[in-house]
């Protein structure tokens, strides 16, 4: 994963993970035991989320078509929601700690090599 701001992109070692039918975005991270450091989850599309059934909180950001970040949530904890997002398009789901140790804010614009 890529991020990209003003004047640099910056590199970040985690993979994706896609979740773009019906049944892998209602699932999602629910009845997992953790989200490990180097993987994220892609929902697309999605403009809000749920943590039910969550077993550990994580991090999230929410990107418009372009793959801008619209809206950061972090340390988004189990039994918690997320109301939709006007302007989002899709939903990464991070690692607790990810956003903030790597940086990334509003406006960010994050690019995706490859697709799990």
């Amino acid at each position: 994963m890529v991020i990209e701001k003003e004047n640099q992109q910056v590199q970040i070692p985690i993979q994706i993970e896609k979740a773009d039918k019906f049944v892998s975005r209602f699932t999602g991270l629910m009845f997992r035991k953790k989200l490990p450091e180097n993987k994220a989850l892609l929902l697309v599309p999605c403009k809000s989320i749920h943590m039910f059934f969550m077993r550990f909180p994580i991090d999230v950001m929410f990107l418009d078509k372009n793959n801008r970040v619209v809206k950061i949530v972090e340390n988004l904890r189990p039994w918690s929601l997320v109301p939709p997002v006007r302007s989002a398009h899709s939903t990464l789901e991070l690692p607790v700690g990810a956003i903030r140790r790597h940086g990334i804010q509003v406006g960010d614009r994050v690019g995706f090599e490859s697709l799990a």
